[in-house]
């Protein structure tokens, strides 16, 4: 792969939807607009929608493979908790991508925005697919949207990870908010 208009430290093999900067990667990070006590909430949100959407990619399956309609029951509650706690995590992480420039300037900004907007929407077909009678919903379209959902976000993880320790943004630290 050719890397000569980037800089690539310490890592030259990054794929080129990713990009790097010597800088950002050395310096101190950027400190998220959304804090208490200096510790960003958006990465103490985000576990409780990425663990009840992909929980309700499980209960799917249960119910797939069972046809028990208490797990018809259960995707509508993990779905349902899993949306709501999705819109607060996208609140505080809105905020950082608006507040926060070196956010904006990387695809991994973009990508992780974009996916997990998609993921919300999905999760809100998916729940009013299923009022009335969940179990109607589930096969094969409540299913397939759950799978997707949860591969959707192993992905945006994944760039909020390259936003979090590549490009150094929401550490603790004394920095700048406007890099």
């Amino acid at each position: 792969m050719e890397t000569n208009q980037r800089n690539t430290a310490p890592f030259p093999n990054i794929p080129p939807i990713l990009e790097t900067d010597d800088r950002e990667y050395l310096d101190g990070g950027i400190v998220s607009t959304v804090a208490v006590a200096g510790h960003p909430l958006h990465p103490v949100l985000i576990v409780f929608p990425v663990a009840f959407l992909v929980g309700a990619a499980g209960t799917d399956i249960g119910y797939w493979l069972t046809s028990d309609p208490f797990w018809a029951r259960a995707s509508v509650w993990l779905i349902g908790a899993g949306f709501g706690a999705g819109i607060l995590a996208g609140i505080t992480g809105f905020l950082d991508f608006f507040k926060i420039k070196r956010v904006r300037e990387r695809s991994a900004g973009w990508l992780h925005m974009g996916g997990n907007v998609t993921v919300l929407v999905l999760s809100l077909i998916n729940l009013v697919l299923r009022q009335g009678n969940p179990e109607t919903a589930i096969v094969p379209t409540g299913l397939a949207i759950s799978i997707v959902v949860a591969a959707l976000l192993g992905a945006t993880g994944w760039f909020g990870g390259e936003l979090s320790f590549r490009h150094k943004v929401g550490v603790i630290g004394p920095t700048s908010r406007n890099q």
